[in-house]
């Protein structure tokens, strides 16, 4: 009995050791770099797995930070880090090789920008997508992962296929909209006030749909239908879902 006690704590020992040994065998990198963004240029982002951080601010220029984990040193070279300025833009790119999407290659990306800065187009595969504090346009595209956003305005469409959607106080602008679609997930939305001024449609094939904005409902059969006119009907509210909930919700005073 006493050797097989000991034989258990050897193992045990082993397993530890060699759980350490293969969290310390990851391979880590750090890419950082500072562009400047004229007023007429864009940004565009591409990832195949990451989570995405990008924050509004009054800053002139664009910081970006790529963090790549990958198990060994040369998987780094299955997904190079590409941070380009041209005369369309900046361009972000953390994609892998030959189409692949390996999930053990994964990269975190933090970019800081003008709150009017406009993301034209942000592709990631799989991961999750923060965007906050922008008030120009945000173009977000994510196949699998949820997206938040907080304090946005201007143009801004965001898009899951599995995952969620998540805005809260959002600012509906005029000539802006606010366009969300998941294909398997919910869709939220949080106004701290009621918006003034707002054409709002929602529509789920598959789900419940709940507002605190009062909504005329058609959901006698079929997809669950809502929609409002608040103020001159501008900018639109697009909600759409094939499976999932959406909500609308204020806060109460």
């Amino acid at each position: 009995m006493l050797c097989v006690g000991r034989f258990r704590f050897c193992a045990a020992v082993l397993v530890l050791i060699c759980a350490r040994h293969g969290s310390a065998a990851e391979a880590v990198d750090r890419v950082a770099r500072t562009l400047p963004l004229p007023s007429d240029h864009a940004i565009r982002l591409e990832a195949t797995v990451a989570d995405v951080t990008i924050i509004g601010s009054n800053r002139p220029d664009v910081a970006v930070e790529v963090v790549r984990r990958a198990p060994q040193q040369a998987d780094l070279k299955r997904f190079p880090v590409a941070i380009d300025s041209t005369a369309e833009g900046i361009r972000i790119g953390v994609t892998q090789l030959d189409d692949g999407h390996d999930a053990r290659l994964k990269s975190e990306i933090v970019v800081h920008a003008p709150a009017g800065a406009i993301f034209d187009a942000v592709r990631v595969f799989e991961g999750r997508v923060r965007v906050s504090a922008l008030t120009a346009g945000c173009d977000v595209d994510l196949r699998r992962g949820p997206i938040e956003a907080t304090d946005v305005a201007g143009r801004i469409r965001l898009e899951s296929g599995i995952g969620s959607v998540d805005v809260r106080d959002a600012t509906l602008t005029p000539a802006g909209m606010l366009r969300l679609r998941v294909f398997n997930g919910s869709i939220r939305v949080h106004f701290a006030t009621p918006p003034a001024s707002a054409r709002i449609l929602a529509v789920t094939f598959n789900g419940a749909l709940s507002s605190d904005i009062p909504l005329t409902m058609r959901d006698s059969f079929g997809p669950r239908f809502g929609e409002a006119t608040l103020g001159t009907g501008e900018p639109v509210l697009s909600m759409d879902v094939v499976t999932g909930d959406i909500s609308i919700t204020v806060n109460k005073r």
